[in-house]
């Protein structure tokens, strides 16, 4: 559709959110770009988002400023079909922008849920856009509420704008730190002004967020691969708990939160970012190796070859093959001109949705020992629809091996799992879920082998990750808890 011009407990056994739809596998909430002081801001902003557009498929925004005005653009729908032609010229008039894709999580669908959100006061106007979820949201939300608030969107997004207005008449820049310092879970905003730009990160930093410049201009990204499409330079990344404060003097660092307890998510090594990325120094397709490597080091498996699941396996697979001497080969194509697909109400359907997403090369599996690598196992229906898809093919054996470790538990921090039961893992042995995908043997890398593998970035038992997916154990306190999920149940018509 066009674009629309707009103005730390361990909870095992808690009951889980209901998700509309059905699981595919994991999905992060969002991808953030920010740039200001540019001719080009907006042009610049799509190149950017159009390189995290696998952080988000559902919605997009771009919202400008040019000094004096603050406008944007967004809808439901992938960064190339919001902003066409027409739509640009709208945006074109701005020297600074930040962006937003976005996949549905907290919040729900809907396009006045599609960031970034802009609010117009007396006193000038301010645009947010918002990379994590709260984990306090639904008691803020109750709080601003009893105070006179009116929510225009169901988002936790918009929970900082209140915050920020109710801040009183106390300088803008104190009022978004106390305004900050009051939120608890996962968080990378941008927020603009006419005339400057925020830049703030969680205490945990438990979603990665760089700056970098181009030329004069200074610009922020969720992934550094979106600095190399449009010609940044990467300066460094953005420190938790800190707050960058960005206008035409140039920039300026503030901390708002102690940082302590750092959790960069894990999965965004494992899944989530591209393979150009680099995250607290960290190359991801680097590390994705590193996972292969040590899950070849962890299972001993007599095979003939090697493939990758198709995108973001495919690192771990080439390591996986380097280490165990096993040759890598290319059994699984990826269908690029498929477009997003409604769910099919029948099982024919919904494998031939799979047929459709991913071919297997039959010259290369046909009458082979095949290993095939993916980065996780949600509820194993996609799993066990790539190991026939093998079979179909030819292959005489199909060894699934995980580069990380068994999905058992959710995520409250802007990651789209679903309900706990759906979690294969969460409830049944490895035993069971290789019997499940139909798989001759199933091994997961271990959570020691994980860390080790991508190496430690901070202290404590997981060398500054959360691996709360995996263990249970949870960086923050889950403060919403029971009260969240009646409120996230309701969302959906539970």
């Amino acid at each position: 559709m066009p674009g629309k011009l707009i103005g730390k407990p361990n909870l095992n056994g808690l009951p889980e959110i209901k998700r509309l739809g059905e699981i595919k596998g994991l999905n992060e909430e969002c991808g953030l770009f920010g740039i200001w002081g540019h001719k080009d801001a907006a042009q610049n902003t799509y190149y950017g988002l159009h390189a995290l557009q696998h952080r988000g498929q559902e919605g997009t925004g771009i919202v400008v400023t040019d000094g004096e005005v603050v406008k944007g653009v967004k809808g439901e729908g992938l960064v190339t079909e919001i902003f066409h032609s027409e739509a640009m010229k709208e945006l074109a008039f701005g020297k600074s922008a930040i962006g937003h894709v976005r996949y549905t999580t907290a919040g729900g669908a809907g396009f006045e849920n599609v960031q970034p959100l802009v609010f117009h006061f007396q006193t000038g106007s301010l645009a947010l856009a918002h990379n994590g979820s709260l984990v306090n949201a639904t008691h803020l939300k109750s709080q601003l509420e009893g105070q006179g608030s009116i929510f225009q969107t169901s988002s936790d997004t918009e929970i900082l704008a209140h915050l920020i207005r109710r801040g009183g008449h106390t300088p803008f820049k104190e009022r978004v730190k106390n305004a900050l310092s009051m939120l608890k879970g996962a968080y990378a905003f941008l927020i603009m002004t006419e005339d400057q730009m925020m830049v703030a990160l969680d205490p945990n930093g438990m979603r990665p967020l760089s700056l970098g410049k181009l030329g004069d201009a200074y610009v922020v990204a969720s992934e550094t691969c979106a600095f190399d499409v449009v010609g940044a330079e990467f300066i460094r990344d953005i420190l938790p708990g800190e707050l960058l404060i960005i206008d035409d003097e140039g920039y300026r660092s503030e901390i708002f939160a102690h940082a302590s307890n750092q959790a960069m998510c894990m999965m965004e090594y494992v899944y989530f970012a591209r393979p150009d990325s680099n995250i607290n120094g960290v190359n991801v397709h680097s590390a994705r190796k590193r996972l292969g490597k040590k899950l070849a080091e962890e299972v001993r498996i007599e095979a003939d070859v090697v493939t990758g699941v198709p995108d973001s396996s495919i690192s771990a697979a080439i390591g996986f093959a380097e280490a165990s001497g096993i040759p890598y080969e290319l059994g699984l194509l990826k269908n690029r001109y498929v477009g997003r697909t409604f769910i099919q109400p029948t099982q024919a359907l919904r494998e031939q949705g799979v047929k459709m997403k991913l071919s297997p090369v039959r010259g290369v599996v046909e009458g082979k020992r095949v290993i095939m690598v993916d980065d996780s196992i949600v509820r194993g229906t996609t799993s066990r629809r790539i190991v026939r898809l093998l079979r179909e093919a030819g292959a005489t054996e199909v060894h699934v091996v995980i580069s990380s470790p068994p999905i058992k538990n959710p995520c409250f921090y802007g990651i789209d799992t679903s309900k706990r039961e759906e979690l294969i893992a969460n409830d049944k042995s490895i035993e069971e879920i290789r019997k499940i995908i139909e798989a001759d043997t199933l091994t997961f890398l271990s959570a020691e082998g994980t860390v080790e593998a991508i190496g430690g970035t901070g202290e404590g038992e997981y060398g500054g990750h959360c691996m709360a997916c995996f263990t249970g154990n949870y960086p923050t306190e889950i403060y919403d808890d029971l009260e969240q999920i009646r409120m996230k149940e309701k969302l959906v018509g539970k």
